[in-house]
């Protein structure tokens, strides 16, 4: 990407455009002129034209999950019916002023890339250049072919490959050899030179430091998740050429297992075509394998021990280093502390507690407004009442006798409707009355 033998990108899909970018032709004309060259000139304009680029710029580097970009790549990228945008370059410079981007020469310089091949000229000829623009600022415009890093991205891939080292088993020992950790981290740098810069910001976080020894690159990396790594010493070579010795012994004894296996099937062969030479000859060479084999699962059985020893003892020197520290903060939390101290706290509390029970039962004994009233004499007053509730006899309604039997049907209501309308006829006789209206409709109705 961005280099002039390799042909850029075609425009973005449809997708990840905005509604405008195909319906508004009057608004993209705007949007693909040029920058003006004051933003005091109509600053609404400026900073509408100017949101709209850098949303749109970042989200596509995201998109795409790639920490490079240039100005020719977005170019290609936003171009629209032919036409290109004529003011990304102002907009890369306002996201470089702003830290969202980063010149890939200036990155580099300010951390020791010096391990990388293609990156030794950067640490040579880039130090001044950088200091410089980072202490007076970059206003300038970067090239079509200039490398430019989005840099919330490269910190977000670089948590990354931490946490799938953290997860994997080349986790056992915090040395690793880079050739290893490349193959892990297969698909989450998508090139070489992503996979060096992701190394660079760990490196840059302190969470990892690089070393080549005898030719290969070594990577070590802190130990717990906001740890900072240690220089690589002595006793971290030593364990890392033990990893080495036992991946290269384990190698040997699959070899020579293979090959004994096969020196057996021969004599098997033989033996069925009548050689017999041939099969004690195959024989032979089984049994020199074996031997091989049996001295190869000795060295290895060693080398082993004393790497499990090694792990012991580290891991018995991050105990000793816990209770160390344990040890500190208890004794500074402790420091003002003293059992003196602390009887004469505890006598105070319970002197208090004392004087506090004796206010409470003074103020008890005091009645409200001067009056104080007898317990007893309460006492008295309630029993007399007491009494007198029970001389007074209570009106209660009797308790039924007859048990209704339920349910009733409409015939035998209307047996007992005409008798009440029988009975309330007489009784309307033997009491004279005003009006014979009411005895009418209590005989129909009724």
């Amino acid at each position: 990407m961005c280099s002039p033998g390799r042909a850029p990108p075609g425009p973005a899909p449809a997708g990840d455009l905005p509604p405008e970018w195909e319906t508004d032709d009057e608004r993209m004309a705007f949007l693909f002129s040029a920058f003006k060259q004051s933003r005091e000139v109509n600053s609404t304009e400026w900073d509408s034209k100017m949101a709209f680029w850098v949303g749109l710029v970042l989200a596509r580097g995201r998109r795409r999950g790639v920490v490079r970009t240039c100005l020719r790549e977005l170019q290609h990228g936003f171009e629209r019916r032919g036409s290109l945008p004529l003011g990304l370059g102002t907009v890369l410079r306002e996201l470089l002023r702003r830290g969202k981007l980063q010149r890939e020469s200036d990155f580099m310089a300010s951390v020791d890339s010096s391990w990388i091949s293609w990156g030794v000229g950067v640490f040579i000829l880039k130090p001044l250049k950088w200091t410089l623009s980072s202490v007076l600022g970059d206003s300038k415009i970067p090239e079509e072919e200039e490398v430019l890093i989005y840099v919330e991205l490269l910190q977000e891939k670089a948590e990354e490959v931490y946490r799938l080292y953290q997860n994997s088993a080349l986790s056992s020992h915090p040395v690793v050899a880079l050739s290893e950790l490349r193959s892990l981290c297969a698909n989450v740098c998508p090139d070489e030179r992503t996979f060096y810069l992701l190394l660079l910001q760990l490196q840059k976080e302190k969470r990892v430091t690089i070393l080549e020894q005898n030719g290969e690159k070594i990577v070590k990396f802190a130990r717990g998740l906001h740890a900072k790594v240690s220089p690589m010493n002595d006793v971290d070579i030593g364990v890392y050429q033990l990893m080495q010795s036992e991946q290269l012994l384990s190698q040997k004894v699959e070899s020579l297992s293979q090959e004994a296996e096969k020196c057996k099937e021969d004599a098997r062969s033989a033996c069925r075509a009548g050689k017999k030479q041939l099969a004690l000859r195959c024989l032979k060479s089984k049994r020199r394998t074996e031997r091989r084999i049996e001295e190869l699962h000795s060295k290895l059985d060693a080398v082993q021990g004393i790497l499990d020893r090694i792990y012991a003892s580290q891991t018995d020197q991050m105990v000793f280093n816990a209770y160390q520290a344990g040890v500190g903060a208890l004794k500074l939390s402790m420091k003002d502390v003293t059992v003196e101290k602390v009887e004469n706290l505890v006598d105070q509390i319970q002197e208090l507690c004392d004087t506090q029970d004796e206010v409470a039962q003074t103020l008890a004994g005091v009645g409200v407004n001067g009056l104080e009233t007898d317990a007893e004499e309460l006492e008295k007053e309630l029993d007399s009442l007491l009494q007198d509730s029970t001389k007074e006899p209570v009106d209660l309604p009797p308790v039924p006798q007859k048990v209704l039997d339920l349910p009733i049907s409409d015939a035998e209501l209307e047996a007992e409707l005409e008798k009440l309308s029988v009975s309330d006829g007489d009784l309307a006789q033997k009491t004279p009355s005003a009006s014979p209206e009411p005895k009418t409709a209590l005989g129909l109705n009724l």
